[in-house]
Formats: structure tokens, C-alpha cells, sequence
């Protein structure tokens, strides 16, 4: 059989066969279509499990959010297949939610982590803001594989581009650079961090590190990071950078270059972010606007997040808008 055919459209079968097979499904990695299917109950990952879904990848809060959901609905009428097992869309201008599958089911978020630490650190310092960095990005690169800017330790950048540097390559050495630079040290920043997301009801986040690399009490949700990125689209700045294909930075070293490239294949595509760990999988916020509204679509442990985003959008831009 085919991995796109695993996905069942349509009704759900018998109670025991649906829970196993959801079983086997996240032991994959991944539940796609009706299978699994819609809205999970809210809040049904409590404290006590949001650590422990981070750690094992969801699997266990996924299971017990489906054995505490009342009913199981379908997907909406001409959906079409996703592969992601977390999937949330809104209506940026005013927040609504378009559609949610298991949307508040907590997972890692890899570098959609890094949308906070943007939207944290251009809240608290200018973006002409000199840092020093105290990182090497190379040995970075050596010990965990990390994707980065290039940052050696003493070179000195505005905070403008180490955030171009944060957002394109998605740099885990621009990340600390900034963490250390605007908070004082990382530790203190994730302080922030966590304060930022309490402020903005993301209830299904918690940050450990300002960069993403997996840390099993670091986690979110797709509707979280849907209503960060949805956050960062209304500060022109972060607009800007994340919508931008390539930056030079100033600096005696090449340009830094957007990994997203959703940007020049999907009409209207302006951002947000991409990510991957071995344990997150793939995950993306993907933001576009037609006509003058914008759609904002978050994809977490997603097989395809391209074809993902693409469809999810297409399907979001023929609906009716809920916003007055």
C-alpha cells in the first residue's frame, strides 16, 4: 500500500479498530484525513502530560486526547489530504480559527521557535543595536548539526541582521547571539520568552532555548505557533525579513539566504518560517495574502510541509471569511 493511501476519508470505524490504528499512526509518525481527524478536545493535554507528549513526540497526549473526546467530527467538505498530524488555520485578521486537526496537541516546534525569539527581542532593543557574539557558529554546526548563520565569536552585528540571520538560514548561532545579547544571557531570555507567550494566551508553548534544538520540555502546538506567526505578521519589520529571499548582512562574509522556499512557488506566499529536528519532523507556518486577506497555516510532524501549506491555503482562500 501506498503512504498516501493509509489516510481513511470518510466515517470512522468501529471504537477499539480507530484507536489502534491511530496507534500504529503515531508510532509512525504521522495521522492524515478523517482517520484521526478535526478538533481534538480542548485543553486535553493537561500540565502534568504537555512535557511528556514533548518527550515522546505527542504520541501519548494524542492517544489520550482521542479516549477523552466526546465525538470525533469529519473534516470539512472538499478538504484535502494533509499529511500533518497537527494542523491549525486562521484568518489572520482577526484570529478566527478555519480549521483544526488535533490543533492544541503539544509537539516540538524545532525552529518555529525562533518566531518568539524574533518577536521578543525586536520588542526590547532597537534593531540597530550592536551585539557582540560570543558564539562560534562552526563548532556549533560540528557538535549538533545546527543550521546557522556563520557568527565567530567577537564579530559584531546590528540586531537587524542577526535577525535576517535568525529568520533566512534559520541560524541556531544568531539565535544565542541575540538570546545573550538582548537578555543578558539565554536563560534570562527564555524568561521572556515564556512571558511573551503567557501574554499572548499561547497556552500549549513552552520554550526552553531560543533556537528550537530539541529539548523534551520545549513544546507547542500548531494553533499556538499559527497565532505567533499571525503576531509576527503585524510588525513590519519581521514582515519584511520574513518574506525576503536573501540579505547581505554587513559583514565581510556572502549573504544569508531564505530556506523557505514556499516564497517563490505559491502566489501571494509572504512568509513565515520553516523547521526540522529528527523528533519534530517537519514543521512550517505558512502565511499568504489574496486580495487583502491573509490566511495563516501551521503544519506540525508534517511528511510534506510544502504540498501541506499549499493545499491547506487553497482549500482556506475559497471559504468564507468569518472576520467582520
Amino acid at each position: 500500500m501506498r503512504r498516501s493511501d493509509r489516510a481513511t476519508r470518510g466515517g470512522v470505524g468501529a471504537v477499539v479498530l480507530g484507536l489502534a490504528l491511530t496507534a500504529v499512526a503515531l508510532t509512525a509518525g504521522w495521522v492524515a484525513g478523517s482517520a484521526f481527524g478535526g478538533h481534538l478536545a480542548s485543553g486535553a493535554c493537561t500540565d502534568g502530560c504537555a512535557p511528556a507528549a514533548a518527550a515522546s513526540g505527542g504520541g501519548d497526549s494524542a492517544i489520550q486526547a482521542i479516549t477523552s473526546a466526546t465525538a470525533v467530527p469529519t473534516e470539512p467538505a472538499g478538504l484535502p489530504f494533509v499529511s500533518a498530524l497537527s494542523i491549525a488555520v486562521i484568518d489572520s485578521s482577526c484570529g478566527a480559527l478555519l480549521y483544526g486537526r488535533a490543533e492544541h496537541l503539544t509537539l516540538p516546534p524545532a525552529s518555529l521557535t525562533k518566531l518568539m525569539t524574533a518577536a521578543v527581542a525586536i520588542e526590547l532593543a532597537d534593531t540597530s543595536t550592536l551585539i557582540t557574539a560570543h558564539v562560534d557558529g562552526q563548532k556549533l554546526y560540528d557538535d549538533t548539526g545546527s543550521t546557522i548563520m556563520g557568527l565567530k565569536p567577537g564579530m559584531q552585528l546590528s540586531l537587524l541582521d542577526l535577525l535576517y540571520g535568525l529568520l533566512l538560514p534559520s541560524g541556531n548561532d544568531a539565535a544565542i547571539a541575540i538570546a545573550e545579547g538582548v537578555g543578558g544571557s539565554q536563560d534570562k531570555f527564555v524568561e521572556m520568552m515564556n512571558d511573551k507567550a503567557a501574554s499572548l494566551a499561547l497556552n500549549d508553548t513552552h520554550f526552553t532555548n531560543p533556537h528550537g534544538l530539541y529539548d523534551n520540555k520545549l513544546y507547542s502546538s500548531a494553533y499556538d505557533m499559527a497565532i505567533l506567526a499571525s503576531y509576527v505578521m503585524q510588525n513590519p519589520t519581521l514582515r519584511e525579513i520574513v518574506s525576503t529571499l536573501s540579505w547581505q548582512p554587513k559583514w565581510d562574509g556572502p549573504p544569508v539566504w531564505n530556506g523557505n522556499r514556499f516564497l517563490s512557488e505559491y502566489q501571494g506566499a509572504d512568509g513565515v518560517k520553516i523547521g526540522y529536528t529528527e523528533q519534530a519532523q517537519q514543521t512550517m507556518v505558512a502565511s499568504a495574502t489574496r486580495d487583502g486577506r491573509r490566511i495563516v497555516a501551521s503544519v506540525m510532524r508534517s511528511q510534506d510541509r510544502y504540498a501541506d501549506a499549499e493545499r491547506l491555503l487553497d482549500w482556506a482562500f475559497t471559504q468564507p471569511s468569518p472576520c467582520p
